[in-house]
């Protein structure tokens, strides 16, 4: 390898992209072409680094295994932050091997850290511990452990372990000044601010306020009963009821559990759960049958009493009853969750994320585009989907993924 392409190596690898675009920016050899195409992709340009690394990888030789598969994984990466979740995951897997097989263990370890990003985008957490796990103790160079720490982050965000994201941001934070690299250490400050954002909205006995993390995570150890408007759930000491595919049921929960102790009226819970503007004694009739069902499936944690106005939710071990809604609850909230990390998005990305279908994702992104809360660019497959985040929000309860005790 020259002098040059050594230059140009060590430069990507401190962040000087120009510097490496300086050095290798006129040459066509596949090293430089493999180099320029990273450059290119940290600079923003994905289309321009995705050819140039194809065109390196092609012409690499039959014996350069290991610089293919090295070009591989930068592809890999690029269709990571260009949101293209599409991009065939055997194809990193084939990669990763040649690597470790080749003593190329520093590569290989960003091929695993890359594939475990991807799961953790998708809601795979089960997944990506699993695959965290083939990582632990290996020596592995500053810029990678921020990233491996900020991963292990990602997954305790998500299952609401604040103290252990605490502590694998922390360690991030120092990886990334040791590597010295400003891109790093700002998407380390960007995740440290999630834990200090409002997550969630506590609503108890008509009076409102904004929870941070480790308040969500207080609240759901505690001895209360908890009506989830996040992932449309009911829990209570270690019992979670899942009404996510039960709407009407979930509707006349929150709605009594945001009243409680008082009761709701009857007319008030038809118009809330079956969007009734003019009630009749079908409606009546229905609500029966509802309101039975739910007895049924909140029997091991509450009852629901009939009053003279209407029915009230009774905890059966809970002291209190407090629902737990998303801060700012707005139509099709989930996709944008998914919009507010700033990046763009391809609409089979997010039914992949979603775990919806494509059209379904369509119809609500026409919808957040006509009322101008997301915009998009290009045309055909190449149409991208973004948004500015919620300033002082997080959406990380809006993302998919269990939480203790699911």
């Amino acid at each position: 390898m020259d002098s040059l392409i050594t230059a140009a190596a060590r430069a990507l690898a401190t962040g000087d992209l120009l510097g490496v675009l300086k050095r290798v920016g006129l040459r066509d050899d596949p090293p430089a072409l493999a180099l320029r195409g990273i450059a290119m992709a940290q600079l923003g340009d994905f289309d321009r680094a995705k050819a140039l690394l194809r065109r390196a990888a092609r012409t690499f030789g039959p014996r350069e295994a290991v610089a293919r598969a090295r070009c591989v994984v930068a592809e890999a990466e690029i269709a990571l932050v260009s949101r293209d979740l599409g991009w065939p995951p055997r194809t990193l897997d084939a990669a990763r091997a040649t690597l470790e097989a080749h003593g190329d263990r520093v590569n290989a370890a960003h091929a695993r850290i890359l594939e475990i990003r991807r799961l953790l985008l998708i809601g795979h957490l089960d997944q990506a511990e699993q695959a965290l796990a083939g990582l632990n103790g290996a020596p592995l160079p500053a810029a990678l452990r921020a990233n491996q720490e900020l991963v292990i982050a990602g997954i305790a965000l998500r299952r609401l372990q604040t103290k252990t994201a605490r502590r694998a941001l922390s360690r991030a934070e120092r990886a990334a000044r040791e590597a010295d690299i400003p891109a790093l250490t700002a998407e380390v400050e960007r995740a440290s601010d999630v834990l200090n954002a409002p997550a969630a909205r506590l609503v108890a006995q008509g009076k409102e306020r904004l929870l941070q993390l480790d308040g969500v995570e207080a609240l759901l150890e505690s001895k209360a009963l908890v009506v989830d408007a996040c992932r449309h759930a009911v829990r209570g000491r270690g019992t979670v009821v899942s009404l996510a595919r039960r709407p009407v049921l979930f509707a006349l929960a929150r709605a009594l559990g945001q009243a409680w102790p008082a009761d709701v009226p009857r007319s008030t819970l038809i118009a809330q759960a079956f969007r009734a503007r003019h009630v009749d004694e079908s409606h009546r009739a229905r609500l029966r049958v509802e309101i039975g069902r739910l007895r049924s499936a909140l029997r091991p944690l509450a009852g629901v009493s009939a009053t003279k106005q209407g029915f009230a939710l009774v905890p059966r071990r809970a002291r209190e009853v407090v629902v737990l809604a998303r801060p700012v609850e707005d139509e099709h909230a989930e996709v944008l969750a998914f919009l507010a990390d700033g990046e763009s998005w391809s609409s089979s990305a997010l039914a992949l994320a979603l775990g919806a279908s494509q059209r379904t994702v369509q119809r609500a992104l026409d919808s957040l585009a006509a009322g101008g809360k997301v915009q998009s660019f290009g045309l055909g497959r190449a149409r991208r989907w973004l948004t500015q985040p919620v300033p002082g929000f997080t959406t990380t309860l809006l993302l998919p993924g269990p939480l203790p005790s699911d």
